[in-house]
């Protein structure tokens, strides 16, 4: 767990961050219409990812029947919404409570979404109270994927999943640390300073999932949804321009054993 003062400043750089981004709208309808449309045109291409990630999740993991979900960095809870109209029981958690492009941005959906402000390494929840707990894009914030995912086992039911959406995998640590390096150089340059995601790992290598499965009793599924034949070339085009190889958004699926 992140101590107080790191927390307040890491929550304001990434405000900044999405600020600058462009994140978020004043319509409900904006919302609404995640993944499968940016209305402000503003981050499209990141959101047809998105899309692509969560269809593949709805057609090839998530449970058949209604499922006890914790949805965990769920920022404007666009996944709560939609797992919600499939009938799921959901709670969205996050530590980004911000009214446009965190959970207080739940307001602009139809329905009453249950939203915990909490993180990630305390959950406040009993043991075994979910079925399925999905990280969203977010668990590469976590400072300890140990102390995370052991977290997230107390809360999950026996014979219960992980689902990790969305998070940058590399194949070596190297790629991984360039990338962090080149994420810092632009903060750097856009803000003026050091981040305070510091301490935030920011992906994952195949090493460390060896090491995850071994101390976690893990038995990890990596399924690799199609973004498109211009992502699956990115790795060669790389390669011929000699830059570090781009991450994956493969789909990381934990049972514990």
């Amino acid at each position: 767990m992140i101590g107080a003062a790191m927390r307040r400043q890491f929550l304001a750089d990434y405000a900044r961050i999405r600020a600058a981004e462009g994140r978020g709208a004043d319509t409900s309808a904006y919302y609404r219409s995640l993944p499968f449309a940016d209305l402000t045109g503003r981050n499209s291409g990141q959101w047809r990812i998105r899309a692509r990630t969560f269809e593949y999740f709805l057609r090839h993991i998530i449970p058949r029947g209604a499922c006890r979900i914790l949805d965990l960095g769920a920022g404007n809870c666009w996944l709560t919404y939609h797992l919600m109209l499939l009938g799921h029981s959901v709670v969205a958690l996050d530590i980004f409570a911000d009214e446009r492009d965190g959970l207080r941005a739940r307001r602009h959906y139809p329905v009453e979404v249950r939203a915990v402000e909490a993180d990630f390494n305390t959950l406040p929840f009993n043991n075994s109270s979910f079925d399925l707990l999905i990280f969203n894009s977010s668990i590469h914030y976590s400072s300890d994927y140990v102390q995370t995912l052991h977290e997230a086992r107390r809360c999950l039911r026996p014979g219960g999943r992980v689902v990790i959406l969305d998070s940058p995998v590399y194949r070596r640590c190297e790629h991984g640390e360039a990338m962090r390096a080149e994420r810092q150089l632009d903060f750097e340059r856009r803000f003026g300073g050091r981040s305070a995601a510091l301490g935030s790992i920011e992906y994952f290598d195949l090493e460390t999932l060896r090491t995850l499965a071994s101390r976690l009793s893990i038995r990890w599924k990596i399924h690799r949804p199609w973004y498109g034949f211009r992502w699956h070339l990115r790795p060669a085009i790389a390669l011929l321009k000699r830059r570090r190889p781009p991450s994956r958004f493969w789909i990381l699926e934990a049972a514990f054993q």
